[in-house]
């Protein structure tokens, strides 16, 4: 008896060593897990830090001064300026447009090619491979497509010059913005609908039998049943949409240069040319109008999709 006391008291002993009075090791344990975690996220906080935080600091500095050299605050002279300049709301104007009819397209179309492969049509594979091939071809040859296509002496001419129809200078016209619509949706479509294809799969069958068995109709089943549980890939694929929309000046730039027709010039355009005479101020200051613009629309993509997908789970 007092060898097994003598020896249960050693290992009481041996379970206290490293530990402070009154800590327990459940404590001990979360203590170490966070500063490991601090650790691990070190680096990644360092790069957000370095890389986005700073960066976006800078620009809000540039663009409440009147030069990087005499570094005067002129507070709102800046976003007062690129407000006021022609340039900048003609650029403003056609980016709204083109997001305003490009995005609810793309989601659209998208979402109904899925549907429209999620159903039992024939040569669905080769219908699919349709509109993914865009996505396997450089963006230079997509330029040389459209330039072949649309341009004066181009095969849409040919077309309609063969109908009987006037020719039409499609990227120097007001059917400018047309054509890069076109492109975009022709670009995009096949990673959209690739998304709502496995988002409809992921839908629980059985809840789809039972509406059917309830006699619900095919509306009824898509708006109360699959676009809840589309919500959340819905918002993912229109704010990629969005984004993507603002991208398009690589391709416009390709295609028309610097300054393009009226109604393609876009607020890349702007930015770039700004760049290009150093002036930095309105630059900072027409970036920050951009984002804040950008995170007003975001935030009420995040406030719809709460709203129709909250009661998914449930």
């Amino acid at each position: 008896m007092m060898i097994g006391k003598k020896t249960q008291g050693k290992k009481l002993k041996i379970k206290k060593i490293g530990m402070k009075k009154g800590e327990k090791p459940e404590a001990k344990r979360e203590a170490r897990t966070r500063r490991l975690s601090r650790v691990f996220l070190a680096p990644s906080l360092l790069g957000v830090l370095l890389f986005f935080v700073l960066p976006f600091l800078v620009v809000v500095f540039y663009s409440v001064i009147d030069n990087p050299i005499n570094r005067k605050f002129v507070f709102f002279d800046n976003f007062v300026q690129v407000f006021q300049n022609s340039a900048f709301r003609q650029a403003a104007y056609n980016t709204l447009t083109f997001s305003a009819v490009a995005v609810p397209l793309a989601v659209v179309l998208s979402l109904g090619l899925a549907m429209l492969l999620e159903s039992k049509m024939p040569f669905k594979s080769q219908f699919r491979t349709f509109f993914l091939t865009p996505m396997m071809v450089p963006i230079a040859s997509v330029v040389l497509i459209w330039q072949v296509l649309f341009h004066y002496n181009g095969m849409v001419n040919d077309i309609m010059t063969f109908l009987g129809a006037d020719k039409v200078d499609w990227l120097k016209s007001a059917h400018a913005q047309v054509v890069i619509v076109v492109l975009f949706l022709w670009k995009n479509l096949g990673y959209n609908m690739i998304l709502f294809m496995a988002a409809l799969a992921s839908i629980p069958k059985d809840i789809l039998e039972v509406a059917v068995l309830e006699s619900a109709n095919a509306w009824q089943i898509f708006s109360h049943i699959k676009l809840r549980y589309l919500s959340s890939t819905l918002l993912f694929v229109t704010i990629m949409s969005l984004i993507n929309s603002f991208k398009v000046f690589r391709e416009i730039y390709l295609l028309t240069d610097d300054y393009p027709y009226n109604t393609v010039y876009m607020m890349q355009h702007f930015m770039n040319n700004t760049f290009a005479k150093l002036d930095y101020q309105k630059l900072s200051a027409a970036a920050i109008m951009m984002a804040a613009v950008m995170v007003v629309i975001i935030g009420i993509l995040f406030l719809a999709e709460n709203h129709f997908g909250k009661d998914v789970e449930g």
